[in-house]
């Protein structure tokens, strides 16, 4: 086949990848997307955001019935279709795939469905079942994104060792679920099983859950999951797994002390990897960190002038929505503009019972650095519209500079805290003062004035708290 030419290919079609090429196209680039699988959305669309949530809300539904029954509406207990809810889920990935494949096609942009392998620092080798075909760029983009964690150790090749990836196929509900690793992806999909019906043991080797968040606000998810799963064990390492019957048999060691247990199915949720097998990269000027994420500057460069690298792929924090920005200034930058990523507040989200959510500097972090901060709280026991919710387990809390006032970071738990941080991203990212967020009028009754409310705390005159009064 004849060469391709192009300004700008991308590598990697989700949540980064597709961002980067629309944005590319719309300001006036050829562009060519490589995408090895047949549909675009990366593992966010495909095996990740979209599918968790999908089968959260799904889940949720059955644990709202239990709960009406307080007051005074009580519903049968619900049978599952695994092959109905499995179908609803795959609906919804179709959808936005073939919204994504509109977009593209409006905006001129190439879709290529194979795999990309560097040849050189500016000539792709685009390889599918039918043969290859180089292309030949001014600029790339890689943005490949991670895929899950296996340990060799845990590696059986038995499909009951699962990660995220299978544990959304939803092929069967288990009755005995391991859950190893307490992070946001073993909570959430817990969470899920443990509605539809799973006894789930989730075990985490330190000592909290959720790590990256305020331990005030993992309490309430810590809360829950003990009432909904098994058990939580904290401090508690596996060893080792092996296959026995239609089991796994897995050796745990807890403080010293070793048992072993037997689990239909294991979810293993330790963390995720770079995807940067077989692409060339060693074709190339890039170069790598000690785990094998792409080395990137502000501005998303790589040692390569003639490659940009976005999302995952550079490490850090794992978010589909910091890919996203992360596309946006390496066009930016590609373009001539003048754009990086400095002082850009990346909300994080975790999607379990309660939902938690934070954004800027947390309590934890300020301690750790050593940075004077004041914290003030509201807790949702005294919000109404928590109350006819029946969701007064949730916390708002605003991290503060003592001198300026200035809100630093923002902590929500609770329902719909990832709807809520919004407000607390853009409080922090425009530099907002606790007074500036008091006298923002609010609606009642709603979750949202728990953050005026908050604010109000701080200073001593919170309608719905009583608090102590800041000194003039």
């Amino acid at each position: 086949m004849e060469p391709i030419g192009t300004e700008l290919v991308v590598v990697g079609g989700g949540p980064g990848g597709y961002a980067a090429a629309f944005y590319a196209a719309d300001k006036g680039k050829k562009v060519i997307l490589v995408e090895q699988e047949q549909r675009l959305g990366g593992v966010c669309l495909n095996r990740g955001c979209i599918p968790s949530k999908a089968l959260l809300h799904a889940t949720s539904l059955i644990h709202e019935a239990k709960e009406s029954a307080l007051r005074g509406i009580t519903f049968p207990a619900p049978t599952i279709d695994l092959e109905k809810l499995r179908d609803w889920k795959e609906s919804i990935l179709n959808k936005l795939g073939q919204g994504l494949n509109a977009l593209a096609q409006k905006r001129g942009v190439q879709v290529l469905h194979g795999r990309g392998h560097f040849e050189e620092s500016q000539v792709l080798r685009f390889e599918t079942s039918g043969g290859q075909q180089f292309i030949h760029f001014e600029k790339a983009i890689i943005a490949v994104g991670s895929k899950s964690a296996m340990p060799k150790a845990f590696d059986l090749g038995n499909p009951r060792i699962m990660t995220s990836r299978e544990a959304l196929q939803l092929e069967e509900i288990p009755n005995d679920l391991l859950v190893v690793g307490g992070g946001y992806i073993g909570m959430e999909l817990g969470t899920a099983y443990a509605a539809l019906g799973s006894k789930v043991v989730v075990v985490e080797a330190m000592d909290s859950i959720l790590l990256g968040a305020d331990s005030d606000l993992a309490q309430p998810v810590m809360r829950y999951a003990k009432k909904a799963f098994r058990e939580v064990r904290l401090k508690t390492k596996v060893i080792d797994m092996a296959t026995s019957g239609k089991q796994i048999k897995v050796v745990m060691d807890a403080a010293g002390e070793q048992k072993d247990e037997l689990y239909d199915r294991v979810l293993v949720s330790v963390g995720r990897v770079p995807n940067c097998e077989d692409l060339g990269l060693e074709n190339t000027k890039i170069e790598r960190d000690e785990k094998g994420f792409i080395k990137v500057n502000q501005r998303q460069e790589t040692a390569d002038p003639a490659i940009y690298a976005i999302g995952d792929i550079t490490g850090g924090v794992l978010l589909a929505h910091k890919a996203s920005k992360e596309a946006r200034i390496a066009v930016e930058v590609m373009t001539g503009e003048a754009s990086a990523f400095e002082n850009i507040i990346i909300p994080a989200v975790v999607f379990t019972e309660p939902e938690v959510a934070w954004c800027g500097l947390t309590e934890a972090e300020a301690k750790a650095k050593g940075i004077a901060i004041e914290v003030a709280k509201f807790p949702w026991a005294a919000s109404g519209r928590a109350l006819t919710l029946d969701r007064t387990d949730g916390l708002t809390k605003l991290i503060i500079e003592p001198e300026s006032e200035r809100i630093l970071g923002v902590g929500i738990a609770g329902h719909g805290a990832g709807e809520l941080i919004a407000e607390g991203v853009v409080a922090v990212e425009m530099g907002a003062t606790v007074k500036d967020l008091a006298e923002c009028v609010h609606p009642h009754p709603t979750l949202s004035e728990t953050l005026m409310e908050c604010a109000e705390v701080f200073y001593g005159h919170a309608t719905h708290a009583l608090a102590r009064k800041k000194p003039e």
